[in-house]
């Protein structure tokens, strides 16, 4: 058994690195995608993790096929193909950290996984199943998503969901929406940002929008607010916990982390169990979650900034929660 299985995108992220003699721009090649950072974060703080997904038969393939068996995640459902290249995207940072991303995948390898290479035992196999909304913007992918988070669900997983929404990916705003409510449909935990949540939504406001999400079916709803830190809503409960006061220079990858904490901290539970979870044991699971998330802030990059354990201990004994005044 696996703690956490994730499929979706696996890429580079070309993170910024300075400038060059010339004044140019440089770019530094890390491994990315949401759901391989969601893996990085509870792999590094004790979960037993498994990638399913597909890269270009490629240098940068090969390096991310290395990169994950480095950190001890599963590659054996890992496809490298010779049809297109691995999937590449350019982060770009304002002043205080917040990024955005330029995309290289028309079509990238991330988006050409098939049915009929998933490994269905592998899904059966597994206690939390996450996905994102990235891998629904394409078909084949798209097929292949729905149908493993559909077995892993079959097979009693809990199935947890980010509709991670990055509009050039999409054909249009409206696709978008559509496709992120159908994997809500799916889902038992789902982890949004404040932007995302009323885009599915209509509501501004959380707890409005927390019980929209809710009527979908989802047992527990998570948003990320930066840094005002998260919200949950579990049931007829709900709060917003602050996050950590570290110095941050680089935001790619802290929900991410966060969600990989809170994976790490439901580990072996069952989605009952879950939403029988009283609130001092869900807030001590999201407050180890926002330090994760606040410890991947204050390194560049995603995947090579996730913490250990002792890390997250240090930070929440030695490091003040940030109050941030509305």
């Amino acid at each position: 058994m696996f703690d956490v299985v994730a499929i979706g995108e696996l890429l580079i992220d070309f993170t910024p690195a300075g400038v060059g003699g010339n004044g140019a721009a440089l770019f530094a090649r890390n491994p990315g995608g949401a759901p391989a950072n969601v893996l990085a974060s509870s792999g590094r703080l004790g979960a037993k993790t498994a990638f399913i997904g597909k890269v270009g038969n490629d240098d940068f393939g090969r390096f991310l096929k290395e990169t994950l068996d480095e950190l001890g995640i599963d590659t054996h459902n890992l496809v490298l193909t010779d049809e297109v290249h691995t999937t590449l995207a350019f982060v770009h940072l304002d002043p205080s950290g917040d990024r955005s991303f330029s995309f290289y995948r028309k079509p990238g390898a991330d988006v050409l996984l098939r049915e009929d290479e998933l490994d269905l035992d592998l899904l059966r196999q597994t206690g939390i199943l996450h996905f994102g909304s990235l891998s629904l913007t394409d078909e084949p992918a798209r097929a292949a998503t729905f149908k493993a988070v559909q077995t892993a669900k079959d097979a009693g997983a809990v199935i947890s969901y980010d509709p991670n929404y990055r509009a050039p990916l999409w054909n249009s705003k409206e696709e978008a929406v559509e496709q992120m409510k159908a994997g809500l449909a799916y889902a038992d935990v789902v982890k949004l940002s404040e932007e995302e949540l009323t885009l599915l939504t209509g509501e501004t406001d959380l707890n409005a929008g927390a019980r929209v999400i809710q009527k979908a079916g989802v047992s527990l709803v998570l948003v990320t607010l930066g840094k005002k830190g998260a919200y949950y809503r579990l049931g007829e409960h709900s709060n917003i916990l602050p996050t950590y006061d570290v110095h941050t220079i680089d935001t790619n990858g802290a929900g991410d982390a966060f969600t990989g904490a809170v994976h790490y901290g439901l580990k072996g539970k069952g989605v009952e169990e879950i939403r029988s979870l009283s609130v001092a044991e869900l807030e001590t699971i999201i407050d180890y979650a926002n330090a994760v998330g606040s410890l991947v802030t204050s390194k560049s990059g995603a995947i090579p900034a996730m913490p250990l354990q002792e890390d997250v201990l240090d930070c929440q004994t030695k490091v003040s929660h940030l109050i941030v005044e509305d």
